[in-house]
């Protein structure tokens, strides 16, 4: 059966995306302050004839021929940017377009993905007879993992069977990526004049408890993200030189990999240590998709690669099949002077296009 044809050709997707990237670059849009950029991606839809819903700052839809006996796949990327950091030399939220670049706040990290995205629902929009349902939500809070972003909305779409989550990969597909627990600490000592022996001393006590969990290796290793990674990311004891404090405090940033649940992982380092541990939140676990999965294996079929992803993302909180793709590079995202490449997400589309031909 010859495949349908989209309503709009390739020069006429780029452009939309291109254009609708400057706008949202040039509106600020920090986790939690995202409504005028939903606003603006409310009209581009509506520009386009396609009926949007909002759940806070969470705009969605779903495609024209919508049937609710079948499976979803969901397109989801995120509209909120971190703030820019004072490195910047180029104004944030002008978009300046340059030597094939596109510069901007947010541009790489995920606005490419948002746009290309975009492009991709109303190429297939009008389809009939897919075996799919596609459902996109560009959604809110995805730079804090906050509570109001995708984890608010998932339950009020239909039936997601695969979330496409779009963060700058370079269109190569992370099928695994590493989860986050934060875990707070505190060794306990005896308080002491600094002149007079303590063998008790909360700070030294805490020096060889930390050494030992810095030093502990988790027998589980993950094909595509290798070992669980503890870094010891602040300590703090002690306010006079001669007052030995009577406690040490420390924060360990942990990087869970599909081998384990963040509970599990807590647990393995509490039975490593003597300091009172608690976990900040178990929420964001590591997500993991079978190779053998047919959105895998058509991404693989075009020449895609695969691996695993260290930095996270809304996958962590998206309660089924996932796997992360989008255009642009993660080096950039974050930095100052963040920029896309026109051509990146020209190939972003096209991209996504040809893998989803290949299973909706």
């Amino acid at each position: 059966m010859q495949e349908p044809k989209s309503v709009y050709n390739k020069n006429e997707l780029l452009n939309n995306a291109v254009e609708l990237l400057k706008k949202l670059i040039e509106i600020p849009s920090f986790s939690k302050d995202e409504y005028n950029t939903s606003v603006e991606i409310e009209n581009f839809f509506n520009k386009h004839q396609i009926p949007t819903k909002r759940f806070k700052n969470n705009i969605w839809a779903v495609n024209k021929h919508f049937d609710v006996f079948k499976p979803s796949i969901l397109l989801n990327t995120h509209h909120d940017t971190v703030k820019p950091n004072k490195a910047y030399t180029l104004d944030p939220f002008l978009p300046v377009e340059k030597d094939g670049k596109l510069f901007g706040l947010g541009s790489n990290d995920a606005g490419a993905s948002l746009v290309s995205m975009a492009q991709v629902f109303l190429h297939f929009y009008e389809k009939e007879d897919l075996k799919y349902n596609l459902v996109i939500a560009l959604t809110a809070e995805e730079e804090i993992s906050g509570f109001d972003g995708i984890e608010a909305l998932f339950p009020q779409l239909p039936n997601v069977e695969l979330a496409i989550v779009g963060e700058p990969t370079q269109m190569n597909l992370a099928i695994a990526e590493k989860g986050l627990l934060v875990i707070d600490g505190e060794m306990k000592g005896t308080p002491s004049h600094a002149a007079h022996p303590n063998d008790d001393n909360s700070i030294v006590k805490c020096m060889e408890d930390l050494q030992n969990i810095l030093n502990f290796k988790f027998p589980k290793v993950s094909e595509y993200l290798g070992e669980v990674k503890v870094t010891l990311s602040g300590i703090h004891a002690g306010v006079q030189h001669n007052v030995v404090p009577e406690s040490c405090a420390f924060t360990l940033d942990v990087r869970v990999t599909d081998e384990y649940s963040n509970r599990e992982v807590f647990e393995i380092i509490q039975s490593q240590m003597k300091s009172d541990l608690k976990a900040r939140s178990l929420r964001l676990n590591s997500s993991k998709i079978e190779k053998e999965h047919p959105f895998v294996q058509a991404g693989l079929e075009i020449g895609r690669t695969i691996y695993g992803s260290p930095t996270s993302s809304d996958q962590a909180i998206i309660p089924c099949a996932s796997v992360k793709i989008g255009p642009g590079d993660s080096r950039r995202s974050h930095t100052a002077d963040e920029y896309i490449y026109i051509n990146e997400i020209e190939e972003g589309i096209e991209i996504y296009i040809r893998i989803l031909e290949k299973v909706l």
